[in-house]
């Protein structure tokens, strides 16, 4: 993979970790405006990033890698992102950079 491209992961990596922090802690509220600024360059610059967090575990994604605790059941639920998933889009086509790491549980 590009350098270039390895840094802007490892970036949008911190990112996701400060934004995660900041909606956990009211006393670094002040801070989310500036996190909103720098995903939006990212956005600006061809990015997507998604966090699945909330969403229905589906086995059949492709874009991230689970890790089940408890029981598999018919409906599991992510409960935890560790790193989100990257796509890039660059001249009309769209391609995953780096695929999601989640925890998923029975719903």
């Amino acid at each position: 993979m590009d350098p270039l491209l390895t840094l802007h992961i490892r970036i949008i990596n911190q990112v996701f970790e400060l934004d995660k922090k900041t909606a956990a802690r009211p006393e670094l509220s002040s801070l989310q405006r500036n996190i909103d600024r720098i995903k939006q360059h990212f956005e600006e610059a061809g990015y997507t990033i998604l966090n699945p967090l909330g969403e229905t575990y589906h086995e059949t994604r492709v874009d991230y890698e689970a890790s089940i605790t408890g029981e598999m059941a018919p409906v599991m639920e992510i409960v935890n992102v560790i790193k989100p998933v990257v796509y890039l889009t660059a001249g009309g086509q769209k391609s995953i950079l780096q695929k999601g790491v989640v925890i998923a549980v029975a719903k």
